[in-house]
């Protein structure tokens, strides 16, 4: 009896502590009604709430069946609420499950159980689905509300910075185009770190697809694995972790028709200032005055085209007015889900359309999807997962780095209404930025992917296979994609030029998948056996022409081309695995997991086509234990995980292993005969896989009914055996050659937290929080212990880095009159970088660069704060990524071309009057050792925030509907950093590098959505 009194008080200390902490809000919670039963007294009900152990439970809904209103429970568990004889009353607590009682005119005591929903949660894992309490592996399930309340093109927008040990970034915001996502850092330097992709137990990495084929309306569920227990099931696919996504399937009963649908606007996430006319010119004076041989124009513009404008006093904004616009997204999808007793359907069609905020960068997106699952008999299921997506890029389109570039008083047009190919003519560095969009072009994809399935269940053939299932899997994936350019006069190309280039890709996958799952008393068998076969084609074929007598037929006339050439390609990809796991478990309290993979596969050398990755992972529920029942009433899950385990790498391209011969062709006498010569990349027969292993130690854990929980992981892996391309010396007839050498480390810890702060009969205050960090090491290359210094790989350094000089200011005038440059730097001159002798020797050379920082963050968080109050619910997402740096190209292509284009105002320049220590002169080589700017590129960014209300359900039902939620949303709204430019994580190529011709600002948008049930 002392223990029970003991719980007691500690239950109504902790209850306590929660009003004090405004956990408690209503009046009636510090009401005393000594009632321990239900009584009904002239309209008036008492009563007492407590839960499986006798205790009160504080501030439990209690409500008339049907209608608004209600109270919650006091300290000792008491409530008071008018309700006729005969109502039915709402019981309900976060952690336990939902009573209705009637009022009657006896004592009634109200005990509500507890619910476990959580614990018993199923969740996806490699083929197959597990109790969340039984999982031994590192999974990470993204939240559903994320899903379906944010309006995004691709479900990893929805994942980034949500999702503990996940990356997600957005380096180009174009339209259509999709994020990158790592998980649990880089292990590779050479091969893919991406993700392994599996969308209804089908891969789609290796198809030709990708996830913006996937509508985030038609996914149900999403979970990532990341250590090697949960990963190792998929073998050679598993180094860099696994994302499972399961789309929506019906149910049997009624059809439900549900829309849901958004639009939006889209704008510059931030803007950046440029010269207006007048800074502009005085810019061009300084730099004439720095730059012997330079001249102006006239007096007041450095080029002949801008004197029109000038005189007229006409300027031209080329960014805001011309090269930009208002960016408008929208998204429509309906489906229908339904069934009859054996037979479930749903069906969807979801259009997507997008009008980015450059003009000419469009995208739009077609999609059908149909999941059927029938019940042929009691044995025997069989269903469909089909979909058909359609992606359009067409249109010419704007260069914003040329638009960044442009003078003001630069010419927009020619007489005859045409666009001025220079507007700053006779500088020819910088054409027209809006030249791109008469160019013609389609870009269009498609992914036709049609799965089945077909299980058997012979425990109901015969009674003693109880629990034995097979089930076959098969699917059938073809991506073709088609790129039709022709670019012309009006485009700054006189002859013309014309290409068509088709690509497909078509792939089969095959899964033969055994199971049985047994009980005996408190002991759990769960076996699985797999067989599986996948087998990809690709194929590509080129034709291009120029010189065209006009360019009125484009490129549906590649014959009129004075010179043409044509060329194809095709490979093919195999693979063959067999898996087996054991999933064990006692009394759900002692759980042991052993998973073994082999897989073979065509990519690698002849020696080598096999590899086989085993894990084991053990699982403590240790608050299942008996010494663990008095915590009971406060701690609701606590489980221990560790796992270990092997998995592979195989991401590189075919036919790297071979000795291979180009085709080449030979001026032989008058003729031109084609001959087969060696290819530059030397073939290597005993090329294997990447080896990674991973430790890793996890805790997951709930407290007061689970009103806070999450989980903590702590990992360290090593991967072998890498697949680097190594370069060979020229006299060898090879340029390089892959080859397995080199170590790499992760390491890392990962914290998730869940907590209802505050839950009230009416309002509820919930917070997420995550935490990653991560560090990645070099730790050897090519066994000899050195650095690689051309391709700034360093042993002891993350894989990628900044390595540069340091810059500790700009040479001044008095400075290299004094001499003080001779012998530290003796090429300098007034107005340019000042780097720091590092190693003291008197002078600037290459050994005075360093590793000054990574350019992967080092660690990243999230928090999101959800109030609802009744059916309004408030949504804020902060998300922040700290610890990267990145050299700014903005800063860099601004020094040398300062005086012959336009850039931000927030970037400087020396003058001998305008002594600046921070920004270097207008000099044409300003910057002779090349200091690439590297910057802080940590930001904290208001991601997104969601403000949304769901109608009553009773109001719905009077008018005839399942449903009715309308939201509105605003994404990317404020950023925080030191970054001078865009974005620090956008993209930003200097011209003729990279993608510089599709230059994209990091965009804002504001969202408005529907989700409406039938």
């Amino acid at each position: 009896m002392e223990n029970v009194n003991l719980n007691i008080t500690s239950r109504r200390l902790m209850a306590l502590a929660a009003i004090a902490s405004g956990l408690a809000l209503s009046p009636q919670s510090v009401m005393a009604v000594p009632s321990v039963q239900i009584v009904q007294q002239s309209g008036k009900v008492q009563g007492t709430v407590v839960d499986s152990n006798g205790e009160p439970i504080i501030g439990a809904t209690v409500k008339v069946g049907g209608q608004k209103g209600g109270t919650v429970t006091d300290l000792d568990g008491n409530f008071t609420l008018n309700a006729a004889p005969g109502s039915t009353l709402e019981i309900s607590y976060v952690g336990f499950k939902t009573q209705t009682i009637k009022v009657g005119k006896g004592p009634v005591k109200v005990t509500l159980q507890d619910d476990n929903q959580t614990l018993n949660e199923v969740v996806v894992v490699g083929y197959g689905v597990q109790k969340k309490s039984d999982v031994t592996g590192s999974v990470t399930s993204v939240n559903k509300e994320r899903l379906e309340k944010l309006p995004v093109t691709n479900v990893l927008q929805a994942v980034q910075g949500a999702a503990a040990g996940v990356t997600i970034t957005q380096s180009s915001s174009i339209p259509g185009d999709a994020p990158s996502a790592l998980v649990r850092g880089q292990n590779s330097i050479n091969a893919n770190s991406g993700p392994y992709i599996v969308v209804d137990g089908v891969p789609i990495n290796k198809t030709g697809g990708s996830l913006n084929d996937i509508a985030p309306s038609d996914i149900e569920s999403m979970e990532i694995l990341k250590d090697a227990s949960a990963t190792a099931i998929y073998g050679t696919n598993g180094a860099n972790g696994v994302i499972l996504i399961t789309t929506k399937h019906g149910k049997s009963g009624k059809p439900t028709i549900r829309y849901s649908g958004y639009i939006g606007l889209e704008d510059f996430s931030h803007k950046l200032k440029f010269c207006d006319g007048n800074q502009i010119i005085q810019r061009y004076k300084d730099y004439i005055a720095i730059n012997p041989g330079e001249s102006m124009y006239n007096d007041n513009v450095k080029y002949a085209n801008e004197a029109e404008n000038y005189e007229k006093g006409i300027q031209t904004d080329w960014i805001y007015d011309e090269a930009s616009q208002t960016g408008i997204i929208t998204d429509h999808n309906i489906s229908v889900a339904g069934g009859a007793e054996r037979v479930r359907y749903y069906v969807s069609g979801d259009y997507l359309s997008q009008k980015g905020v450059l003009k000419g960068f469009n995208y739009k997106r077609y999609s059908l999807r149909t999941n059927i699952d029938m019940d042929v008999t009691d044995y025997l299921k069989v269903g469909t997962n089909t979909y058909i997506a359609s992606h359009n890029r067409d249109g010419g389109r704007v260069n914003f780095l040329n638009a960044e570039a442009m003078s003001p008083w630069g010419k927009m047009y020619n007489e005859d209404g045409s666009y001025c190919i220079y507007p700053m003519y006779s500088e020819q560095l910088w054409a027209n930025p809006m030249i791109g969009q008469t160019k013609q072009a389609e870009r269009r994809q498609w992914n036709v992917s049609i799965n089945g399935f077909a299980e058997m269940d012979f425990g109901h053939i015969w009674k003693p296979l109880a629990g034995l299932k097979y089930k076959l899997n098969a699917g059938f994936s073809y991506a073709p994609a088609r790129t039709n350019t022709y670019t012309g006069a009006a485009a700054n190309d006189l002859n013309g030029t014309g290409e068509i280039i088709n690509k497909d890709t078509q792939t089969y996958t095959i899964e033969n998948i055994l199971t049985y799952a047994k009980d005996i008393e408190k002991h759990h068998f769960d076996l699985t056996g797999l067989y599986a076969a996948s087998r990809k084609k690709y194929s590509e074929s080129t034709a291009k022409g120029s010189k065209f007598i006009n360019d009125d037929l484009g490129f549906d006339n590649l014959e009129g081309a004075e010179s043409a050439s044509v060329k194809s390609y095709a490979d093919l990809y195999t693979t063959v695995s067999q898996m087996g796991r054991l999933n064990y478990s006692y009394d759900s309290r002692y759980l042991f997991t052993f998973t073994v993979r082999r897989d073979g596969s065509s990519v690698f050398g002849e020696n080598n086509k096999y590899g086989v990755f085993p894990s084991v992972a053990l699982g403590w529920n240790i608050a299942n234990e008996q010494f663990m029942q008095k915590s009971q009433n406060w701690l609701n899950n606590l489980k221990l995980r560790l796992s270990y385990g092997k998995s592979g790498n195989e991401a590189i391209g075919v036919y790297q292993t071979l000795m291979k011969m180009d085709v080449k062709k030979f001026a032989m006498g008058k003729n031109s005969v084609v001959g087969l010569v060696p290819n530059s990349r030397m073939g290597n027969s005993n090329l294997s896989w990447e080896t990674t292993k991973t430790f890793n130690v996890g805790l997951d854990f709930g407290l007061l009914n689970n009103r806070i929980n999450g989980n903590l992981d702590i990992y360290t892996s090593t991967t072998t055996g890498l697949l680097l391309k190594r370069n060979l010396p020229k006299v060898s007839g090879f340029s390089d050659v892959y080859a397995n050498m080199g170590k790499t480390a992760n390491k890392g810890v990962e914290f998730t937290v869940n907590s209802k702060n505050i839950v009230t009969k009416d309002f509820t205050w919930g917070t997420t929080l995550v935490f990653s960090w991560n560090q990645n090491r070099i730790k050897d290359l090519y066994g000899d212990g050195k650095d690689d210094l051309g391709n700034r790989w360093f042993i002891g350094q993350p894989i990628g880095v900044i390595y540069d000089y340091d810059m500790v200011g700009i040479w001044q005038e008095d400075e290299i009159a004094a001499g003080l440059h001779k012998k530290w730097d003796p090429v300098a001159e007034a107005g340019d970088v000042k780097l720091a002798d590092r190693n003291n020797d008197g002078k600037i050379d290459d050994n005075d660069r360093h590793v000054k920082g990574q350019t992967t963050p080092k660690w990243i968080g999230g928090i999101t704060n959800t109030f609802t109050y009744k059916g309004l619910s408030l949504s804020v997402f902060i998300q922040t990524v700290q610890g990267m740096k990145k050299n700014n190209n903005l800063i860099g292509m601004a020094g040398d071309e300062m005086g012959r284009r336009n850039t931000t105002t927030e970037i400087g320049y020396w003058t001998p009057e305008n002594k600046s220590n921070e920004w270097r002169s207008l000099r044409k080589n300003s910057n002779k050792h090349g200091y690439g700017f590297a910057q802080n590129a940590s930001f904290t960014r208001v991601k997104d925030v969601t403000l949304s209300y769901a109608f009553p359900e009773t109001t719905m039902h009077k008018v005839g509907l399942g449903g009715l939620t309308v939201y509105f949303t605003g994404r990317n709204l404020f950023t925080f950093t030191d970054w001078i430019g865009w974005d620090p994580e956008t993209r930003q190529d200097g011209r003729g590098s990279g993608n510089w011709e599709d230059n994209y600002p990091m965009t804002k948008s504001y969202t408005f959505g529907i989700n409406l049930t039938f």
